[in-house]
């Protein structure tokens, strides 16, 4: 057995790789003996997965592996979002979630996540120890396992829908009312979870809408199940191509990210939408609170934040973090860059069908495009542009790198460094308002380098400096 190594995002791998039956039970009955050993094992665990290959098959060994071990097993009937698997955690009061899901990563790809009680994804205190354990266990019997006949007949197995509870509470969350005077809306579930979440609501009112990629399809028209701008040039064409289209909103495979277009059928980044929605919330809605954004999302959100003097929270990459600060319910927002935002009185983790409503909600009442209410956002606060570069290393400038990120400049295209910020990756601040971050993949030998300025020739500035110093 390959040791198992929680990322942010729970365990991943390849199918048929590491990402294999025997792997997968050892690190469910690690999961198991996580809960019972933390006093939770009575309270159940909600069984799930998105729409990769072998899913439903993983689930329902894991349900087998639970019962084995004495803990009962909610078991999704069909493909889940996480996000609604978050919300059935809570309603149920259960111990937490075992979700068969890699999100928005290549179809080859598998992965386990593991959502404790609180809803949002294990802290890291959580998987160091689900880690330990399953790797304790390598090549081991991982216990009993009961077949789902004599699980069901001994009350540690229920098949459960948790689809019409979510839908009912996105209810009270989004007002569907104004979103119906939109006008027509183009939906794309990336052949994911979104199916039956994103369209639902809009077919209860008769609102206009078209929908691609909504059957399933493990390999995921043979890209990646995300919704950034590269990887849906179909979406992009369809919204571009009918005038009647308002709004373009997509998921990922799990349908915790969200991709908005545009009635131009132009990309918006996600950055983007976290401020206008911050903005939003605030201005319209009312709400009370700070805002968390993840150490590389654009400082939009801060300069926002600002303009209504509510507080900003930055964390490390990683939704956990921002979670955390909603289940205290200190923030009426919390985003990253990677498409991910949930806000205040919902749950602790990201969900794009929530993000995509609000978008949609706010266009709606706002009676603008979203790139008139950004231009609107900038007159107010002033510009920010952002960029992301993925940097790949050569084997010596993978070794010099540790070495490289202590020896920083003093200035950086002309301007001073203003203050370092190394709570994830090392990001420098300028005094001139532009920042960059240097952030190493803990996977591959690539630095992702993030950059933001008021205008793109700074910008392209503050990036070459970025890639002339890991580079060289």
């Amino acid at each position: 057995m390959m040791g198992i190594v929680f990322g942010t995002s729970g365990w991943r791998g390849i199918l048929c790789e590491d990402f294999i039956m025997d792997n997968v039970r050892v690190v469910v009955r690690a999961i198991a003996d996580h809960l019972i050993a933390s006093g939770e094992g009575h309270k159940g665990v909600i069984v799930g997965c998105d729409t990769r290959f072998m899913g439903q098959r993983f689930a329902c060994e894991a349900a087998r592996v639970l019962a084995g071990a004495g803990v009962k097993a909610c078991l999704c009937e069909r493909d889940a979002p996480t996000p609604v698997i978050a919300f059935e955690i809570l309603r149920r009061h259960a111990a937490g979630a075992v979700n068969f899901t890699a999100s928005h990563n290549p179809p080859e790809y598998n992965g386990v996540k593991f959502s404790p009680s609180w809803g949002g994804p294990a802290l890291p205190e959580t998987t160091k120890d689900i880690e330990q354990r399953a790797n304790r266990m390598a090549g081991a019997p991982c216990g009993a396992t009961l077949s789902l006949e004599e699980a069901s007949d001994r009350g540690l197995l229920e098949r459960i829908d948790p689809r019409p509870a979510y839908l009912q509470a996105l209810e009270e969350k989004v007002d569907f009312d104004a979103i119906a005077h939109l006008g027509k809306v183009a939906l794309d579930p990336l052949y994911g979870t979104g199916r039956g979440y994103l369209d639902e609501p809009l077919k209860r009112r008769g609102i206009p809408y078209v929908m691609l990629n909504d059957h399933l399809d493990p390999c995921f028209g043979g890209q990646p199940p995300e919704p950034s701008e590269s990887h849906i040039p179909d979406f992009i064409a369809l919204v571009r191509n009918d005038p009647a289209i308002r709004l373009g909103l997509a998921t990922d495979g799990d349908a915790d990210r969200f991709g908005i277009l545009d009635s131009d059928g132009s990309f918006i980044e996600p950055n983007y939408i976290i401020a206008l929605l911050l903005n939003y919330l605030i201005r319209v809605r009312r709400l009370s609170g700070g805002v968390a954004r993840s150490v590389a999302t654009s400082h939009l959100v801060d300069a926002v934040a600002r303009k209504h003097g509510v507080p900003v929270f930055e964390t490390p990459v990683g939704f956990k973090y921002i979670g955390e600060l909603i289940s205290q319910d200190k923030i009426i927002i919390g985003g990253e860059e990677s498409a991910g935002l949930t806000i205040k009185g919902h749950v602790p983790e990201k969900d794009g069908i929530l993000a995509c409503f609000l978008v949609a909600e706010m266009v709606a009442r706002e009676g603008k495009s979203i790139r008139e209410l950004l231009e609107d956002l900038y007159a107010e606060v002033g510009r920010f542009i952002t960029r992301r570069d993925n940097l790949k290393l050569s084997p010596r400038l993978e070794e010099e790198y540790a070495d490289k990120i202590t020896a920083l400049p003093e200035e950086v295209a002309g301007v001073k460094v203003k203050e370092v910020i190394r709570i994830d990756g090392t990001k420098l601040l300028l005094e001139d308002g532009s920042w960059m971050l240097f952030r190493k993949s803990g996977t591959e030998p690539v630095v992702r380098l993030y950059g933001e300025a008021a205008t793109e020739a700074r910008l392209e500035e503050v990036m070459a400096a970025g890639r002339q110093f890991i580079l060289g």
